[in-house]
């Protein structure tokens, strides 16, 4: 059974920084196509952030291109988003998910973890 933990979420002041991370368990990430992290607003669709794929290369949503890294440690079977330069629209919950195929929606997906940056 695959299961994805998030941690790292809170409150920040805008300007800050946080860092989250995902742990799997039941799988190596390596095996995965695409480990993703995803946010959700209050009232809002849930939209990509970022991903990285099982090769390495990476893709950002432009709201955070310059500001967020993801990046994964396969030894540690983590993935992680580093968020620098917060502001008060980032604030959403964020999941982490995972991808078998090349294409497709996420085949497993995580708890998700708040994060809060006040203004």
């Amino acid at each position: 059974q695959v299961k994805l933990v998030e941690s790292g979420g809170g409150l920040v002041q805008a300007g800050g920084s946080l860092r989250l991370s995902c742990g799997a368990s039941g799988r190596s990430i390596f095996t995965f196509n695409r480990m993703s992290w995803y946010r959700q607003a209050p009232g809002m669709q849930r939209d990509l952030v970022a991903y990285i794929s099982a090769g390495g290369s990476t893709l950002y949503a432009d709201s955070v291109k310059g500001r967020f890294t993801i990046s994964k440690d396969n030894a540690k079977n983590t993935v992680y988003l580093q968020m620098n330069t917060l502001k008060p629209e980032d604030t959403a919950v964020y999941y982490c998910a995972a991808r078998s195929q090349l294409i497709g929606t996420p085949d497993y997906w995580g708890q998700g973890t708040q994060v809060t940056v006040s203004s």
